[in-house]
């Protein structure tokens, strides 16, 4: 058999001295994430691992076996040992004694906190009989694109036993459950000499007594069927062969800029949702190819893969030879209209009596050929994960079509596992969404003082961030703080100039190719120039205008077009300044141009009203702390005026205030967010001044 290139072989992590001196336990830790390191053994969230333990009961101080298995919800990739379920194997055992058949295994799940051993609070999986009915010590149970392109063709049982001989047994489809449970361990018992068995349209499970023997026998497993495809299928062209070419990258990114702003506008009903855009090599084989249309209709095969992309994706009637994007987008609304009645046939087709009620009816994977996959999600991790599984589930269709016929799951299955009653509890206890959840916003000045705390104030609340500014190292490095306090998932940079209309555009551009759109613009960018008028130079002058009233408009017109696009509202807040209202000594250029700035919030909040997008403006007044535009000459310039030196100026500002207090970048990034969220939902064309008082900046 010709093996794989050596690239695409799967390595062996196990660290032989470092696992010396673990127990069982930590054993199992070890070897799940060494597992779940390798998006080919198991995609995130998918499969799990156990491990059966001896261990001291802390009531009876005897030795007992107990099973650790992950838990409800868990990733083996990243989890730790507070997320592994520990339970009694004996009373475990005991629950066959209370099954009551297929028809009630939904209740068993509800004696499984019964069997918890030393009152340990994580929740247990539904998986939880099927590695307890093992009679091995150590399962993993993975969901490898390889094995799942054998348990999701026409002939799984034939190929399993073709691949593996007597060593992997096959298995029928069954919903993951109590009665899967005891099935497995039927085979056990009538097959002693497996190692594992082939889970139809499903996964792989793999057993053994010793834990490296466990994870060297998985990744044997695993690579034999990867060496196996890539024999079979050598020389063959996937999906039928391609029937689209790929426009050019840049293109393509052009393209998904301009769809998914139209798509998140016809799929944020309830909440708005984020997007994720995928070109990769194997989703452009995919879209490209002539059997996209009939095996994207067939839907996904494994839970794992069909909870996270629902049963099927929308095509997007879009033709790379002749692109006319203005076309595909007049086609849109009728294209996820579709979907959704289709959506809704299926939900009726399918429901029974005690179905939960009809969920989004909107797709969550979109297919483009010529340019890549679009998906869509309540946050921007689930978007990119969703695209993901999607993938996960072209590699098995690719692999399952070339040596058999793919099957998706039938979908009467489908509709059960998606709308199982035990699926709908959980969902029901995910913490509700935050205040900004599914919101994106673009702030431009991102790299300073007051632009990264509104950041930061942002996240805090569940939204995604495009940081835009013209200092590159400055970005990185907010960028790189920000991304390691809340996830890289939810966090972009973009340098702009914004009185670069080029780059402002593009700013958007790839705003929407990141995160699908925009909700909020904080137009923050700024400087500041202290000279008396007669010393005020045209240069001066038109550099103020340019950035601090020129720059607002561009950005604004730029955001303007993506709110009409989407038409689910906006939110626009202006960073100005206590000198827009109130007249400075030796800083005409800078006091005019922040006037015009909130002149120009006020005409925007008229022209945005009809379409629900609302223009504010925040005055902040001395914010010294963490501010730009108080590095070098300003700072001289400001001290000189008020004749003070660089350690009194703040002082100076504080005891100027009527409130006697320093204004820092948290308290505008306060004004900000209240402006941009829905607790000021009902206020648009308005200023909040956060300058600890001046009289002269009252607005009436």
């Amino acid at each position: 058999m010709t093996p794989m290139p050596q690239s695409q072989r799967l390595e062996n992590k196990w660290d032989v001295g470092r696992a010396a001196a673990m127990s069982e336990p930590e054993k199992l830790l070890y070897r799940s994430n060494l597992l779940g390191s390798d998006k080919r053994i198991t995609n995130y969230g998918g499969g799990n691992t156990s491990a059966k333990a001896m261990e001291t009961d802390p009531l009876t101080g005897e030795a007992v076996e107990v099973l650790w298995v992950k838990g409800s919800g868990g990733d083996v990739g990243s989890i730790r040992m507070d997320g592994f379920a520990t339970l009694y194997m004996d009373k475990l055992n005991a629950l066959r004694g209370v099954y009551r058949g297929p028809g009630f295994e939904d209740e068993m799940v509800g004696f499984l906190p019964h069997c918890t051993f030393n009152l340990n609070p994580r929740a247990a999986s539904i998986d939880t009989p099927l590695h307890a009915y093992v009679p091995a010590k150590h399962v993993d149970h993975m969901h490898p694109d390889a094995i799942i392109a054998i348990a999701a063709a026409k002939d799984s049982k034939a190929l399993t036993r073709k691949i593996f001989g007597d060593d992997i047994g096959w298995l029928p489809w069954k919903r993951p459950g109590y009665e899967l449970g005891l099935w497995l361990s039927d085979f056990c018992a009538k097959n002693p000499e497996a190692k594992g068995v082939v889970l139809e349209s499903h996964g792989l499970f793999t057993w053994s007594d010793d834990a490296r023997e466990c994870y060297d026998l998985t990744l044997e497993i695993i690579q034999k069927a990867m060496d196996w495809f890539a024999q079979e299928t050598a020389g063959k062209a996937a999906f039928g062969g391609a029937v689209h070419q790929s426009l050019p990258a840049a293109e393509r990114r052009a393209t998904a800029a301009r769809l998914m702003p139209a798509i998140r506008g016809m799929v944020s009903g309830a909440q708005h949702m984020v997007g994720h855009f995928n070109d990769s090599d194997a989703v452009l084989e995919f879209v490209n190819a002539a059997d996209m249309e009939r095996l994207a209709a067939l839907g996904t095969s494994c839970p794992d893969h069909f909870l996270r992309t629902k049963i099927r994706p929308l095509v997007v009637g879009f033709d790379p030879a002749t692109p006319d994007v203005e076309a595909t987008l007049a086609g849109l609304a009728d294209a996820v209209a579709a979907y959704r009645e289709d959506y809704k046939a299926y939900y009726d087709r399918c429901k029974h009596d005690d179905s939960p009620a009809l969920r989004d009816p909107n797709a969550v994977v979109y297919l483009v050929p010529g340019v890549g996959m679009i998906t869509f999600a309540r946050d921007k991790a689930t978007a990119r994960i969703s695209g993901e599984f999607y993938v996960n589930a072209i590699n098995v269709m690719r692999g399952a079509d070339a040596v058999s016929e793919y099957r998706g799951l039938p979908e009467q299955e489908a509709f059960d596992i998606e709308y199982w009653l035990l699926e709908e509890a959980k969902l029901q206890r995910m913490p509700a969404p935050k205040s900004m959840a599914g919101r994106v916003a673009l702030v431009t000045g991102g790299a300073g003082g007051i632009g990264s705390a509104t950041a930061e104030r942002y996240l805090r609340e569940g939204a995604c961030v495009m940081l835009a500014d013209i200092d590159d190292a400055a970005l990185a490095e907010t960028a790189d703080n920000l991304k390691a306090r809340f996830s890289p998932d939810v966090v972009r940079i973009v340098t702009m100039n914004v009185t670069d209309e080029a780059a402002v555009a593009a700013a958007y551009a790839e705003t929407a190719t990141e995160f699908g759109g925009v909700d909020i613009l904080v137009s923050n960018a700024g400087i500041a120039s202290s000279a008396p008028v007669e010393d005020t130079t045209l240069e001066l002058w038109n550099r103020n205008m340019a950035i601090l009233s020129t720059g607002y408009f561009l950005v604004s017109r730029e955001a303007f077009k993506l709110f009409r696009a989407q038409d689910i509202g906006g939110a626009v807040v202006f960073v100005a300044s206590k000198n827009g209202l109130a007249a400075s000594p030796n800083a005409s250029a800078y006091c005019t141009a922040k006037a015009s700035e909130i002149h120009l919030a006020r005409c925007l909040a008229l022209e945005g009203a009809p379409m629900g997008v609302r223009v504010n403006v925040v005055n902040p007044d001395a914010v010294l702390k963490g501010s730009k535009i108080w590095q070098g000459e300003w700072l001289d310039q400001r001290a000189g005026t008020y004749g003070t030196d660089k350690d009194g100026l703040e002082e100076m500002y504080r005891e100027r205030s009527m409130l006697k207090r320093s204004v820092l970048p948290e308290d505008i990034a306060e004004a900000a967010y209240f402006l941009a969220s829905d607790l000021s939902s009902k206020s648009t064309g308005n200023i909040i001044n956060v300058d600890a008082g001046n009289v002269q900046a009252f607005t009436r």
